[in-house]
């Protein structure tokens, strides 16, 4: 999951970053609205956490452009204002949640996860595909009731897969989703990782889907 992370405050800013990496997100930082609007507009996120009193453009302008411009991802606002033209603002803005400073990064990143699942159609925290659940809340993977085990960057495809189930996820969506902004990434490093979750899963559960991409299927051996 590819997060935007809209934060002027670097000690704030710093720490978000760093419990939602904890958390296997990836996660791209704007210190102004200025970058936030063009990153917005010209990259692919699961979702946003975007402040309000923001440099050079406020997060309020920054919202309403990337809804303007047809850019859907959810939207979770922080501010430190607490008074309800605020909220109203940032909601009619098209903001999907609202978080006022301080708080607790834990709450945060709840509210992220469950951003991101309702806007992928999960009503429920749960999600099945056949014996492999996902906890979407707790990001918690189990296949046939055991636990399982996975590198960040396994549970990262996995997560994207899984809440698309029987859907084809395209092969360059995959990898903005899963690796950061900067980082080298080698021609063949999503097989790789597809290989990996097949002998976790069994070489069924993923279907190559020629020419476009990677589909999780409910064959999942029991």
């Amino acid at each position: 999951m590819r997060v935007l992370l809209v934060e002027d405050d670097d000690d704030l800013g710093t720490r978000i970053a760093a419990a939602l990496r904890a958390e296997h997100f990836v996660v791209d930082v704007a210190r102004n609205g200025e970058d936030a609007l063009h990153a917005g507009m010209t990259e692919l996120f699961d979702a946003a956490v975007l402040d309000l009193g923001l440099p050079k453009i406020d997060g309020v302008t920054v919202l309403k452009n990337w809804r303007e411009n047809a850019r859907n991802l959810p939207v979770l606002v922080l501010t430190a204002r607490d008074g309800w033209p605020d909220k109203v603002a940032s909601f009619k803005a098209g903001a999907d949640d609202f978080l006022t400073k301080p708080f607790k990064i834990e709450e945060l990143v709840l509210r992220l996860r469950a951003l991101v699942r309702r806007s992928t159609g999960h009503a429920s925290s749960q999600v099945a595909c056949g014996p492999l659940q996902f906890d979407a809340q707790l990001g918690t993977f189990e296949l046939n009731g055991l636990p399982l085990r996975l590198t960040a960057l396994e549970w990262r495809v996995l997560s994207c897969l899984m809440l698309r189930a029987e859907n084809v996820v395209d092969r360059g969506e995959l990898i903005e989703r899963v690796y950061d902004r900067n980082a080298e990434v080698d021609s063949n490093s999503i097989e790789v990782i597809i290989a990996r979750l097949r002998k976790k899963l069994g070489a069924q559960c993923i279907e190559t889907v020629r020419g476009r991409g990677y589909m999780l299927t409910s064959q999942v051996p029991t």
